[in-house]
């Protein structure tokens, strides 16, 4: 079921709905976003002759707000569990304190050299917009490794996936070789990490490309965008596209130290704005503290004020 989302280049959202005895399990929700957003996602259910509250299970991919947005309402109208990985507060801390979130990625962007006035700007954005959460809601169980989860296709076995978000797990169905693959791969090879959760979230994130590699899914449900059955060349894509990134940022370093601001316009073409700041600082870091972690390069604290920089 295909979901609107009001981001710019990410018009929509992927949730999928998996019978099960006299109703389905919901895999993702879509974003919050009233008044109208949950009749969309009760329109997408009438087309497939379902009811929202049907709904025996919703299962959450990962905490982002997309795909976490609505599980409160719907808990409460179908009276059904939510199951989830337990690693969430990169979502629950911003929907339960939204100002020290925005504060903490101030400061972040600050230190990482983004000038005051696009942090002025971004502020303000920022600063207008809506959780996107129906609720903060906890699991009735934690999507772990080994866990199975039931429908009249057969069972659907979860492998954590962090990288993309400390919360992603896929769910793979053995029998009819179905990946179930939130945001860890898209048909769109498309990548973010979210950063400031754990020391190294693209290191994870190739990790569970590895993890999801053996699998040997011949046909993918991703988050956005269509269905795919050329798994391997898309796991093979993320991988060689994370290799260009970080070719890029030890190219700009040879030789001279950057903050991650003057970094991004030579990895990705473009200048930070209030539009993309979160996005691409966020990317940008993720690459930093994972060549950091591997030994290649080291960051410098800022003294005085002054934002820390990157060097070989």
């Amino acid at each position: 079921m295909r979901l609107p989302l009001p981001w710019p280049g990410v018009p929509h959202c992927n949730a999928w709905a998996v019978r099960a005895g006299d109703g389905f399990v919901l895999f993702d929700t879509g974003l919050h976003q009233p008044p109208d957003s949950l009749a969309h996602l009760e329109r997408a259910l009438e087309m497939c002759d379902l009811r929202l509250e049907q709904a025996r299970l919703v299962v959450c991919t990962h905490a982002h707000t997309d795909h976490y947005g609505q599980a409160a309402a719907i808990v409460e109208r179908a009276g059904c569990e939510l199951w989830m990985h337990p690693n969430h507060t990169h979502m629950t801390r911003m929907a339960e304190d939204p100002d020290a979130v925005l504060a903490q990625r101030l400061e972040i962007a600050r230190q990482s050299g983004v000038p005051a006035e696009p942090l002025r700007e971004y502020a303000a954005e920022r600063g207008s917009r809506k959780s996107g959460i129906s609720g903060v809601i906890e699991p009735d169980r934690n999507l772990l490794d080994g866990v199975s989860i039931g429908t009249d296709m057969g069972e659907w076995k979860v492998y954590e996936t962090p990288g993309h978000a400390p919360s992603h797990v896929c769910m793979f169905q053995p029998e009819h070789r179905l990946l179930i693959s939130g945001d860890h791969l898209l048909g769109r090879i498309s990548l973010y990490f979210d950063y400031g959760y754990t020391p190294d979230p693209v290191g994870e994130f190739l990790s569970s490309l590895d993890t999801v590699e053996r699998l040997g899914s011949r046909l993918c449900l991703a988050g956005h965008g269509r269905t795919f059955s050329d798994v391997q060349a898309h796991i093979r894509g993320n991988r060689t596209l994370v290799d260009e990134r970080l070719a890029s940022v030890r190219g700009a370093l040879a030789g001279e130290s950057l903050t991650a601001f003057e970094l991004v316009p030579h990895v990705y073409g473009v200048s930070l704005s209030p539009n993309n700041t979160h996005w691409l600082l966020s990317k940008m870091l993720g690459y930093l503290t994972h060549l950091q972690t591997i030994g290649e390069i080291r960051r410098i604290p800022g003294e005085a004020g002054e934002p820390e920089r990157w060097a070989a």
